[in-house]
C-alpha cells in the first residue's frame, strides 16, 4: 500500500459521512457543487471519499443548523467562523412556523394549487401581521422550499410559482401600509448588483422597513453599480440596502462593495444581507451586514439614533 492508498484509507465514503452527520447524500453533492464545500477525494473507482478533516466540518455544520442557522449562510465559512457562532451566546430564538405548517404549504406547492397558496398566504398575513408573517413564517418557509428543490421534490417553475404568488402577497401588504411621516424617517434605495436576480428578500426586507416608517425605493434585481450610486443621489437616499445570494462568489461580491462604497459618499449607508457567507466573515468599512432579517427594526432604531445626534 503506497502513501496515497494509505491516506485514503483513513477517509470515509459518503454513505459513511451521511451516518455519521445526519446529512444526505444528495445535500451533501449538491454543497459541493453550490458552495464548494465539502471537497472530496476520489479512489480509483472514482467515489467521493471525505477525510476527517471536513466530516468534523460537516458535523459542526449540523450542529448550527439544528440552532437555526441556515445551511447557505454557514456552508462556505471556514472552521474557526464556525467555532466562533458556535461559541457565540445564543440569540432569543424566534418562534417559527410548526413544520405540519410548512408542509401544508410544500403540498400546495407540489400540487400546483397556485390559488389556494396565494389564499393561505394572505389569510396568514393578515392573522399574524406582517412582522411575523415575514419573520415567522416567509423565512422558514422559504428555506423549505429551498432545501425541497436540493432534494429533487421541487421544479425550479415550482419555486417560480411560489415565489410569484408570495411576491404578490408582499406588495400588497406594503401598499396597505400607511405613508411614512417625513421626519426622522431614513430614505432607504433597495437593489440588487448584477447577475443577482433573486428579489424576494429585497421584497421581505422592504416591508419590515416600510412598517418601520422607512421611506422604501425598490430598483428591484440587477442594477449596475452607477446607477445605484445615480439613483442614491438623486433620491438623496440615507442608506442603499443590498441583497445578496451565494451565486457569486467571494471576490465578485467584495469588489462589487467596494467599488459601489466609492461611488456613494460617506453620509450614504450601505447594508448587505442574505445567504452570501463572505458578507459575514469580512464586514468592509462602511457597509454593514445584516445577517438576521429580524435585527432590520433594531438597526433602524439605531440609525434613528445617530441621526438625532448628528443633527443635534
Amino acid at each position: 500500500m503506497n502513501e496515497r492508498e494509505r491516506v485514503l484509507a483513513q477517509h470515509l465514503s459518503i454513505a459513511a459521512v451521511e451516518r455519521d452527520t445526519g446529512l444526505s447524500k444528495d445535500t451533501l453533492r449538491v454543497w459541493e457543487r453550490r458552495y464548494g464545500f465539502p471537497r472530496p477525494e476520489r479512489d480509483g473507482a472514482g467515489d467521493r471519499l471525505y477525510p476527517p478533516e471536513q466530516v468534523e466540518r460537516l458535523c459542526a455544520i449540523r450542529r448550527l443548523m439544528d440552532a437555526g442557522h441556515r445551511p447557505g449562510r454557514i456552508v462556505a465559512l471556514a472552521p474557526e467562523a464556525l467555532q466562533a457562532l458556535a461559541d457565540a451566546a445564543p440569540a432569543a430564538p424566534v418562534a417559527a412556523a410548526s413544520a405540519p405548517a410548512l408542509e401544508s404549504y410544500l403540498a400546495l406547492i407540489a400540487q400546483h394549487d397556485m390559488h389556494r397558496l396565494r389564499h393561505a398566504l394572505g389569510q396568514d398575513a393578515l392573522r399574524l401581521g406582517l412582522v411575523a408573517f415575514v419573520t415567522q413564517l416567509v423565512a422558514p418557509l422559504n428555506t423549505a422550499v429551498g432545501e425541497a428543490w436540493m432534494q429533487g421534490r421541487f421544479q425550479v417553475f415550482e419555486e417560480h410559482l411560489y415565489t410569484e404568488c408570495l411576491t404578490g402577497v408582499l406588495r400588497q401588504a406594503i401598499a396597505s401600509i400607511a405613508p411614512p411621516p417625513g421626519r426622522g424617517t431614513p430614505r432607504v434605495l433597495l437593489t440588487t448588483v448584477p447577475q443577482e436576480a433573486h428579489g424576494l428578500g429585497l421584497l421581505m426586507v422592504e416591508a419590515l422597513l416600510a412598517l418601520e416608517g422607512c421611506h422604501c425605493l425598490s430598483l428591484g434585481t440587477q442594477t449596475p453599480l452607477g446607477d445605484i450610486a445615480r439613483a442614491a443621489q438623486v433620491h438623496d437616499a440615507d442608506i442603499v440596502a443590498l441583497s445578496f445570494t451565494a451565486v457569486q462568489g467571494a471576490p465578485a461580491v467584495v469588489a462589487a462593495l467596494r467599488a459601489l462604497r466609492r461611488q456613494l459618499p460617506p453620509r450614504t449607508a450601505i447594508w448587505v444581507g442574505g445567504g452570501c457567507p463572505v458578507l459575514y466573515q469580512r464586514p468592509l468599512p462602511g457597509v454593514l451586514p445584516v445577517q438576521a432579517i429580524g435585527s432590520l427594526p433594531a438597526e433602524v432604531a439605531r440609525w434613528r439614533r445617530a441621526a438625532a445626534l448628528a443633527g443635534g
